[in-house]
């Protein structure tokens, strides 16, 4: 009778480890990261506001109201730091402006945040030291004017239809049957803030959304509570911050709001994107230092908002890879805690590791060609040619009244020298 051979199992094992170990460092090499695109929230701040029944002034703020603190600065020092070993073997090493653009929107709290967020991204290093004792370099952040932005703070301002359709939000039946349970807590709520809640425009001028942030500032920075602002209520009012951002770009005609809102900076990633996919251009990383509803009107005109407020320093990562076919593809990611590492988002209708083009086919519905015309504002420079044209049109027809009555008056007069002879 012949031996029949039995292979070792644990050789086998082995064999299969080495192999997919290979197999895993052969994909590794063949897909580069290529390009990355980051939006994130200052951090942490004072009060923007406070409301009429508040405990403390805005004089008990050493800045004053809306300023980055000490522990926002930290928050942002820590992304930065995040994001060098993150992007460790992608960016410089050091700071090169062909590379890294980074934008913010024109408050002081995100402007500080920038600069401390590069602080931790980009300490000096060897021929970059300008003083020893200083391990830090002044890097540009560049600053769209309150006035002009139109791609970073949010809500955008100067769109009428979006204001008809906050409006409409208010009293729609998705809206209302969110805010209903609501009704009794929103009364106590008026009396213990002395805020005037007109109930058909319940969340309107972020009110109560402001006087929640106002309690969890205070609350961070160890203030004195009013006696009515319990763990439940402070609960219940964060709820309510929550459905004041999810109602303000979303619930009722969300596709159409994005398309005013967020959707105009999918549109601006998604061309930076674009381009990087499409050029040799040197740059690899663009940042932009923005606010709570920058990051939640990207979400949700993504479809990927998680429903809640995006903490201080929360960031949401974009990042395309060129796969070993040669096709793009972007992967997402958002950091909310910087205790766990960010979670991996999936775009609806995708893979997380989406096709570009297909993940430009899945944004196209909130991507607006000409968003002054969708808010419906009127062409301004076509009402200066028409009323250009207006007033030709009057001048050419009281020139011609006018020779009209020349002709006559010449006549009467040359009818009258007649009868004189």
């Amino acid at each position: 009778m012949g031996v029949i051979w039995l292979p070792n199992p644990s050789r086998i094992l082995c064999f299969s480890f080495h192999i997919t170990l290979l197999l895993l460092q052969q994909t590794a090499a063949e897909r580069e990261l290529k390009f990355v695109v980051a939006v994130f929230r200052h951090g942490d701040r004072t009060p923007v506001v406070n409301f009429p029944t508040d405990l403390h002034k805005e004089s008990e703020w050493p800045q004053g109201f809306g300023q980055l603190t000490k522990t926002g600065m930290q928050q942002l020092f820590e992304l930065g730091q995040y994001t060098r070993g993150r992007y460790s073997s992608f960016l410089n090493s050091t700071y090169n402006r062909q590379e890294f653009y980074i934008q913010s929107t024109d408050y002081d709290r995100t402007i500080m945040s920038a600069q401390s967020y590069l602080s931790g991204l980009f300490p000096p290093t060897s021929s970059q030291i300008w003083n020893p004792e200083l391990l830090w370099q002044p890097i540009p952040v560049h600053v769209i004017q309150k006035s002009t932005d139109e791609r970073l703070h949010f809500p955008l301002r100067g769109c009428p239809r979006f204001d008809e359709l906050q409006n409409e939000t208010q009293t729609s039946s998705e809206f209302q049957s969110r805010i209903q349970p609501y009704m009794d807590f929103l009364q106590t709520m008026a009396v213990n803030t002395g805020l005037e809640l007109n109930h058909l425009k319940i969340l309107d001028n972020f009110q109560l959304w402001n006087t929640y942030d106002t309690l969890h500032c205070e609350d961070i920075h160890n203030f004195t509570l009013p006696v009515w602002a319990t763990k439940d209520v402070i609960n219940k009012m964060e709820k309510l911050a929550e459905l004041s951002l999810l109602s303000l770009f979303g619930i009722y005609k969300t596709e159409e709001k994005s398309r005013l809102q967020g959707g105009v900076l999918v549109n601006l990633i998604l061309n930076s994107i674009r381009q990087a996919a499409n050029s040799s251009k040197q740059r690899k990383m663009e940042v932009y230092s923005a606010h709570d509803t920058t990051v939640g009107a990207l979400q949700i005109a993504l479809n990927i908002f998680n429903g809640k407020l995006p903490p201080y320093a929360a960031c949401q990562f974009f990042e395309l890879y060129q796969e070993s076919s040669g096709q793009y593809s972007i992967e997402m990611y958002y950091r909310n805690d910087s205790s766990k590492a960010p979670y991996l988002l999936t775009l609806p209708g995708c893979t997380s590791s989406c096709p570009l083009e297909k993940f430009a086919e899945l944004v196209s519905p909130v991507i607006t060609e000409n968003w002054s015309k969708e808010c419906g504002n009127k062409d301004k420079m076509k009402d200066i040619f028409i009323g250009f044209d207006v007033a030709v049109g009057l001048l050419f027809i009281f020139d011609l009244v006018l020779l009209y009555l020349l002709y006559h008056y010449g006549r009467c007069r040359r009818r009258n020298n007649y009868q004189d002879i």
